[in-house]
């Protein structure tokens, strides 16, 4: 055992990307160590309203984006999975995805060895930061990446609308120039988050765009030129019904784009991660009835660039 209580990782566990044969096993993964945090915390349930087999959206949604870009920890002796999560290499970055850690194994080092793995990967592919957002109520999963060198840049909000069977009431400043999204804006996407941003993932976009999965749709704000000034993702799934990410020049346009998606989810909680300082959009969502039901924390490991705009992460295609 280790000077701080923890089982020594190297004696235990070994470490492999994620196969088709996982498959079932991740889902069922994911499912128990969220549902366990959020009822040991008070929360109830994350994934409340779904089955463990749901939750598969994420390892589909996942591999679809970048296939074999995963890490996870298998039981040397049972060989049962303790832990996995995602990586997403970007063109500017590498996204951190999920990390789930089965409740068994919690003082293993699981975690800290998946978050080690996708940092040597970022080194040595010669990428210059890795990002993420987490739990800010979670602090051993927010001390686990400042730990590891991540360091926090923004908070979030996390504010659930439950959506009238009638849609919401009213109109917003600038609905009308509101589209849905289609192949030909994945170029004006991608330069717009990285004026707003400072990054760029246009696998991303076309991934929303494309229809591949029916789940996951975009929209995007035309201004009068004809060029994009806020795009927004939306996912509607039994596992997890959310807005983002979104990116914009404005709180207007954002506000707009919210508008705009909530309408696919009457009769349903949706959940929005919104900017905390961003007080146009917050008082405007709880103007729609939302509340708050978490904090979230990005945290940077290497370069960031403060944003330039509007940025609203999500966790399905994973923050950014």
């Amino acid at each position: 055992m280790a000077r701080d209580g923890s089982i020594e990782a190297e004696k235990v566990f070994v470490l492999r990307p994620l196969t088709e044969a996982d498959f079932q096993e991740y889902s069922d993964l994911l499912f128990g160590s969220f549902n366990a945090w959020w009822w040991k915390h008070g929360l109830g349930c994350d994934f409340y309203d779904c089955r463990p087999q749901d939750t598969a959206i994420f390892y589909d949604v996942y591999n679809d984006l970048t296939p074999g870009c995963s890490v996870a920890a298998f039981h040397k002796e049972t060989d049962r999975m303790m832990g996995a999560c995602f990586y997403h290499p970007r063109e500017t970055h590498v996204s951190l995805g999920i990390m789930a850690v089965h409740p068994n194994y919690v003082r293993y080092g699981v975690a800290k060895a998946l978050v080690t793995s996708i940092l040597d990967y970022t080194k040595e592919h010669g990428f210059k930061a890795c990002r993420l957002v987490n739990s800010a109520m979670n602090l051993d999963s927010f001390s686990l990446y400042n730990r590891a060198g991540f360091v926090p840049r923004a908070m979030f909000q996390d504010m659930v609308v439950t959506v009238p069977q009638t849609g919401i009431d009213g109109r917003v400043p600038e609905a009308e120039h509101v589209r849905d999204a289609g192949l030909t804006d994945v170029g004006p996407m991608g330069d717009l988050e990285l004026e707003v941003s400072g990054i760029k993932r246009e696998i991303d976009y076309r991934y929303a765009v494309s229809g591949r999965r029916e789940a996951m749709r975009a929209s995007v704000h035309e201004n009068q030129d004809g060029g994009v000034d806020g795009f927004l993702f939306s996912l509607r799934h039994p596992a997890i019904n959310v807005l983002g990410p979104c990116v914009a020049r404005t709180e207007e346009v954002a506000v707009a784009l919210l508008r705009h998606e909530l309408e696919r989810f009457k009769g349903i909680a949706v959940l929005m991660v919104v900017p905390m300082q961003r007080r146009k959009i917050v008082e405007q969502v709880y103007a729609w009835g939302g509340i708050n039901v978490e904090t979230h924390v990005k945290q940077v490991w290497g370069t960031f660039r403060e944003y330039n705009g509007i940025a609203m992460p999500s966790y399905l295609p994973e923050t950014d």
